[in-house]
């Protein structure tokens, strides 16, 4: 493996920073952008070769009204590439990207992939619209920024799986973008971004949607990005939309996991 690949060009990367910062900012129907062609593709291709089918690893699987999607954030479960990109999105250089295309400083990263890391999507599946958790308890620092890589190839429109931004009410679709490989989605995590892959997906059997994500946090925030009160992940239906937003079903093997520890103190 040519580990030299995977350091990230400061220079590229500051380019990127000043050609978007601008219409970052002034994005509808919130600050976000998305840029094409964002890594180099040999990098993404060795991500692409190592990333665990659905049945491989042991994936957080959801399954309720909200969403219906599996999720990883265990570094053990990663394959070499998949870490070392990471790593670097983690960076400090990554970090300096993201601070002068967004204006957000103090920007810190999680070392944990809490709630990010793997993202995969089945045939049928689907992710409501949604604001993101406001706090991340471990480190105690408010969230600020999504990143999303997505690493599907040829993708066709029919597949669906596009990410949806809407307004802040959740009354109007103000964007829909396809996750194609390659493509690269950045926006502010706020109490009014609501975003997500509403649609069950219709790609062929065998295919799946697949990213990576990664979230970024500071110590504090701008009063006017808060409705009030810190929050988990917050589900809104759209307009015609009536659904029993209800808690994700647990599996028989995360019930035992959940209920060992508590027999273990009654014996």
């Amino acid at each position: 493996m040519d580990l030299q690949m995977y350091y990230l060009d400061p220079e590229y990367l500051n380019a990127l920073a000043q050609r978007y910062r601008e219409s970052y900012a002034s994005a509808d129907p919130f600050p976000h952008t998305v840029i094409d062609n964002f890594l180099p593709e040999r990098i993404l291709d060795s991500i692409l070769e190592e990333f665990p089918q659905p049945g491989s690893i042991d994936w957080q699987r959801f399954e309720a009204a909200a969403e219906k999607k599996l999720a990883s954030k265990s570094e053990q479960q990663m394959g070499a590439a998949t870490r070392l990109l990471l790593y670097q999105l983690n960076s400090s250089t990554f970090i300096s990207f993201l601070e002068t295309l967004t204006g957000i400083t103090g920007l810190i990263p999680d070392p944990h992939f809490e709630g990010g890391g793997l993202h995969q999507i089945e045939p049928g599946g689907y992710l409501k619209m949604h604001v993101d958790f406001s706090r991340n308890d471990r480190l105690k620092l408010d969230r600020r920024l999504n990143l999303l890589i997505y690493l599907n190839k040829d993708w066709k429109e029919e597949y669906g799986g596009h990410l949806e931004l809407w307004d802040k009410d959740v009354t109007q679709l103000s964007k829909k973008i396809l996750p194609l490989f390659n493509r690269c989605v950045i926006f502010n995590t706020t109490d009014f971004t609501f975003h997500g892959h509403p649609e069950p997906l219709t790609c062929p059997p065998g295919n799946t949607r697949k990213s990576l994500a990664l979230y970024y946090y500071s110590n504090g925030r701008p009063a006017h990005e808060t409705r009030g009160g810190q929050h988990s992940t917050l589900f809104r239906a759209r307009p015609g939309e009536t659904i029993d937003f209800e808690k994700p079903k647990r599996s028989p093997k995360e019930l035992v996991k959940k209920l060992l520890p508590g027999l273990s103190r009654r014996s």
